[in-house]
């Protein structure tokens, strides 16, 4: 496509919707015209865009008449409308779980399978935010080594749950520092008859259990691991945590490889890989947090350790913003690199 494509970003009001915004703005996204697309309650909403304001507009399938990218910020709608948008000559780039494992439909790091965006046919789905962090510290000991064996715990930032639950941690701090009882309506799942305080807590529960007593988050990561890396015979064990963190997620990951590895091989990899930075130095007490990977686009990588028993296994721990690389930043980049390989 030589013009500017027509881009309409669905969910604009939400937590990842305001994200694409910014990242359009940021990163000079071209356009050359921009529908805000939202529920009903939203429409007429106001809201600037390079400095031009723009009226939020109620999201319906003749809304992507036209469109060339179609941005999809997450949750059920996109079922409805991505197929919709596609009818129309719509790409769209979807941040929900909807069509993830969808054998028609490629999942994309695009620093970690590129090359799937190719395969799409009108639908291109954004991994889980757990998965993409995970992947893209991974994918650099993958190339040197085949991966065996993952176990992961993650430590998920309230973001993850929307701009409902980043509201919900302010309030229970503030009523905590109040003495006042913290009152929880959204976490570990809304749909849920039971919510517990996220505030000065750990919510071991991300969506829903599965009849195999791993929730819906953790199977994800599972599955979505074995799809973008085109290898289904890695061991993956995952285990997803809520922590009271507004945004950015972290993890502890253990990883087997086929052939032992040497540490500084691991390290070099790791920090020549695109969107990934090392922050690994003990002396100074240099490692990935949360409070500090927030608004950055890299994810970061430490504690970068040999495992004490097993030869062939390597320790890390990393961090990156759940908003950003995590869902609106990585649909963006596949939004990039579709213009830069003239694939619209």
């Amino acid at each position: 496509m030589k013009k500017k494509p027509v881009v309409a970003i669905l969910g604009a009001t939400g937590a990842v919707g305001q994200e694409f915004i910014r990242l359009i703005e940021e990163r000079k996204f071209p356009y050359s015209a921009l529908k805000l697309l939202a529920s009903a309650r939203s429409v007429g909403k106001k809201m600037a865009v390079n400095g031009v304001e723009y009226a939020v507009e109620e999201a319906t399938a003749a809304s992507f008449a036209g469109v060339d990218i179609g941005l999809f910020a997450g949750g059920s709608i996109s079922k409805v409308l991505a197929p919709e948008a596609v009818q129309r000559g719509c790409v769209v780039i979807d941040n929900s779980s909807a069509f993830r494992m969808d054998p028609q439909v490629p999942l994309v790091v695009p620093e970690v399978n590129a090359a799937d965006i190719a395969l799409h046919k009108g639908i291109i789905a954004n991994p889980n935010c757990s998965t993409i962090i995970m992947l893209m510290a991974l994918k650099p000991i993958y190339d040197l080594s085949p991966i065996t064996k993952i176990v992961v715990s993650t430590y998920q930032a309230v973001s993850g749950a929307g701009k409902e639950a980043i509201e919900e941690l302010r309030e229970e701090v503030s009523a905590y520092m109040r003495g006042e009882p913290m009152m929880p309506k959204i976490l570990p799942t809304k749909s849920l008859p039971v919510h517990y305080p996220i505030a000065f807590n750990l919510i071991p529960h991300i969506d829903v259990f599965l009849d195999n007593a791993y929730s819906k988050e953790e199977m994800k990561m599972v599955h979505e691991t074995h799809k973008i890396l085109h290898d289904h015979t890695i061991a993956v064990s995952p285990t997803t945590v809520r922590v009271p963190v507004f945004r950015s997620h972290a993890e502890a990951i253990y990883a087997e490889t086929v052939t032992a590895l040497n540490v500084e091989d691991i390290r070099n990899a790791i920090q020549q890989f695109p969107g990934v930075q090392v922050q690994d130095d003990l002396e100074h007490m240099q490692y990935p947090m949360p409070l500090y990977t927030s608004e950055k686009y890299d994810c970061y990588v430490g504690r970068i350790r040999k495992d004490l028993f097993n030869p062939k296994a390597v320790n890390l721990w990393v961090s990156g913003d759940q908003i950003r690389k995590g869902a609106a930043l990585n649909a963006l980049q596949i939004a990039e690199y579709m213009l830069a390989h003239n694939m619209l």
